[in-house]
């Protein structure tokens, strides 16, 4: 259900998320995000995440009116023009279409791994601090068949507005354990029969090809700067290469993630 709310002063107080939308930490306190765009928001009324709000033109209503109708919530859905929500959110829009989302209770760990069906395929993520990079991993981990997304303590979350936009919203896909301590994590995973496979560009133990990831497998993905800490790293039972051309030593963080997970794919359902 939605109720239609007419948007006079852009400074009402129901309209303050979508004004912080560039505090992210503040957003986080909170337990919110803002989710926008066409695409993200379409796949976010197809999902049982609480919608707070919506902000958009009357001709996104016309053509998402249906889908909120759907809704169990009642949501406000708040009404200005394409300006009126440039002027809001101090940036211009391409689609104008926003929702504020609460973000979902973060999983234990026993529930987020016991929920998996073997063979399971999980994602870590170890100091990934660009919120575009994290997007576009969680789109590649939910194209390849990821079963879960373990975000350490120096990564940034997958629920950063930047991130759930260019996840194209299938981060709402993705159950997601957020670990204070990766390394321990890890630990405990290996102890369940995990094995933990390291993208790591600067290691000679073994290429890509040489791992068998039809196995309960978590990939782990670190900063391109720094790459995998050292307790992190020490916690990977491979740490494994992808072969490339001469000169060519490593591949965005994204890029590389694609590949692997790629990988992981091909050997469990191409052959």
């Amino acid at each position: 259900m939605y109720q239609v709310r007419k948007v006079d002063d852009v400074a009402c107080p129901e309209l303050a998320p979508y004004r912080s939308m560039r505090k992210m930490t503040d957003q986080q306190g909170q337990g919110i995000f803002v989710a926008e765009g066409q695409k993200v928001v379409t796949r976010l009324l197809e999902t049982d995440f609480r919608i707070h709000s919506v902000l958009l033109t009357e001709e996104w209503l016309e053509r998402l009116g249906p889908s909120l109708d759907r809704r169990p919530e009642n949501i406000p859905a708040f009404i200005t023009d394409k300006e009126g929500i440039s002027a809001l959110t101090g940036y211009g829009c391409f689609q104008a279409i926003k929702a504020v989302v609460s973000i979902p209770a973060p999983l234990e760990l026993d529930a987020w791994v016991s929920q998996a069906v073997s063979p399971r395929f999980f994602v870590a993520m170890d100091g990934l601090s660009s919120s575009e990079n994290v997007g576009a991993l969680v789109r590649n981990a939910a194209g390849f068949g990821a079963q879960g997304l373990l975000v350490g303590p120096t990564s940034c979350s997958p629920y950063i507005r930047r991130a759930v936009h260019s996840s194209m919203g299938t981060i709402f896909k993705l159950p997601v354990h957020h670990s204070g301590d990766l390394a321990q994590t890890l630990a405990k995973l290996r102890k369940q029969g995990i094995q933990t496979v390291a993208a790591h560009p600067h290691t000679n133990q073994r290429t890509l090809d040489q791992v068998d990831f039809t196995r309960d497998t978590c990939v782990v993905l670190g900063s391109e700067g720094e790459g995998l800490s050292p307790e992190v790293l020490d916690q990977c039972e491979h740490q494994v290469l992808i072969p490339m051309a001469h000169g060519t030593d490593s591949l965005n963080v994204a890029s590389a993630a694609a590949v692997f997970f790629y990988e992981v794919f091909r050997q469990r359902f191409v052959g």
